[in-house]
């Protein structure tokens, strides 16, 4: 069901300062700050070769990356994305096998402008798991 990995996301307690390091130090191309107020967050893309990485920052005082910076305070991994070719079919998939769906099921925009949803990081050994249609 899954396809390629899209990108892996962590979350960062400074957008700039992170962007900067991947930009500067490590010779990476990174995209400009994009806001996300759906997700609460503003993320910044890393491309790579074979998937991006995509920096994560708190947008509002609701958004749930802060909450993980707040357990976290110098960041670290927050989920990891894998492509679906049908969004609905895998929700349904998922659903069947008794894996959680987070929030009302339905599929959010993401940042990419696909639809996009989480699974439970209890039910995927620890690891919050995007799916985005391809």
């Amino acid at each position: 069901m899954i396809g390629r990995l899209n990108h892996v996301a962590i979350a960062v307690p400074d957008l700039e300062a992170a962007a900067a390091d991947y930009r500067g130090t490590l010779g990476a191309k990174v995209s400009d700050p994009l806001p996300q107020p759906e997700h609460g967050v503003t993320v910044v893309f890393i491309e790579l070769p074979n998937t991006k990485i995509e920096l994560l920052h708190p947008l509002g005082e609701k958004s749930p990356i802060q909450a993980f910076l707040d357990k976290n305070p110098s960041g670290g991994i927050h989920h990891i994305c894998y492509e679906v070719e049908d969004i609905l079919a895998a929700r349904d998939a998922m659903k069947a096998e008794g894996k959680r769906v987070l929030g009302n099921g339905d599929p959010k925009i993401g940042a990419h402008g696909k639809p996009v949803l989480f699974l439970h990081p209890k039910d995927f050994t620890g690891t919050l798991v995007e799916l985005e249609q391809a």
